[in-house]
């Protein structure tokens, strides 16, 4: 029996086709598009927003308004709590990172209140802080990044990219969420519980005069506060707080049922 020849070819030419035809299968990656950024407050706010080359990510902006102190931060898209953290009296002070999906992040720091847990969802608008001067920050203010995959990049609100560099004032269009309340404690910050009992886990605080917007309320223990006596409690971020310590010009309820 005659064998036919075997064919033989050379290493380098099969190297050749073998790249070639993964070279076809290489698909690009997509770029995972930003979610629908609005400003960190309630609707209808009106903040003033700095950007410097000197800033440290220079592509954050610090956000003031008159007698800012205890006001309201909220999440400025949906997501999920990734971080709350306190680093003292240097750096960030009180912050929270919120992560998005496809990379995105946003921080928010220099707080004077923490009123959510890691692993928590939020909505558009939902209030997870309050504006405060804590760690290096030499006045009450709200230092706020977008982040992409780790980096700060230039921070867009509806579609539009903010003022780089320079001082804009920014009304807010982001979501309105529950009716608004002063804490009023006569000095003490209010603390923030896991649910609506005084025995309770504590999630963070509220500081005195600071502002909540309460997505509903629920009966709890009966506590006796600068209001009077009552069983109320309100849910603001993660958690309650007493609203026998809550000004809303109303002894009764003004929120849906939790």
């Amino acid at each position: 029996m005659r064998c036919l020849p075997t064919l033989r070819f050379p290493v380098a030419v099969l190297g050749a086709a073998a790249l070639g035809a993964l070279t076809v299968l290489v698909v690009a990656t997509p770029v995972q598009a930003a979610p629908a950024f609005q400003l960190p407050f309630r609707c209808g706010q009106v903040w003033s927003g700095a950007t410097y080359t000197s800033h440290s990510p220079a592509n954050a902006i610090d956000f003031n308004r008159t007698d800012d102190y205890g006001d309201a931060v909220t999440a400025s898209a949906s997501g999920t709590v990734a971080r709350v953290e306190n680093t003292g009296s240097t750096s960030y002070g009180l912050w929270i990172e919120i992560n998005h999906g496809g990379g995105w992040t946003t921080r928010y720091a220099h707080l004077s209140g923490e009123l959510v847990t890691v692993g928590a969802s939020v909505s558009a608008g939902q209030q997870i802080g309050t504006v405060g001067s804590t760690g290096g920050s030499t006045g009450p203010h709200l230092h706020f990044e977008q982040r992409l995959n780790g980096t700060a990049v230039k921070i867009v609100f509806g579609g539009t990219q903010a003022l780089y560099w320079g001082t804009k004032n920014y009304t807010s269009n982001n979501a309105c969420i529950g009716p608004a309340g002063t804490v009023n404690t006569a000095g003490a910050a209010l603390t923030v519980r896991t649910s609506t009992s005084t025995t309770a886990g504590a999630i963070g605080s509220v500081p005195d005069g600071g502002t909540i917007f309460m997505t509903c309320q629920r009966t709890g223990q009966t506590v006796t506060g600068t209001y009077g006596t009552s069983n109320w409690w309100d849910k603001v971020g993660a958690g309650y707080v007493a609203d026998a310590y809550i000004y809303t010009g109303s002894d009764g309820r003004v929120a849906p049922l939790c």
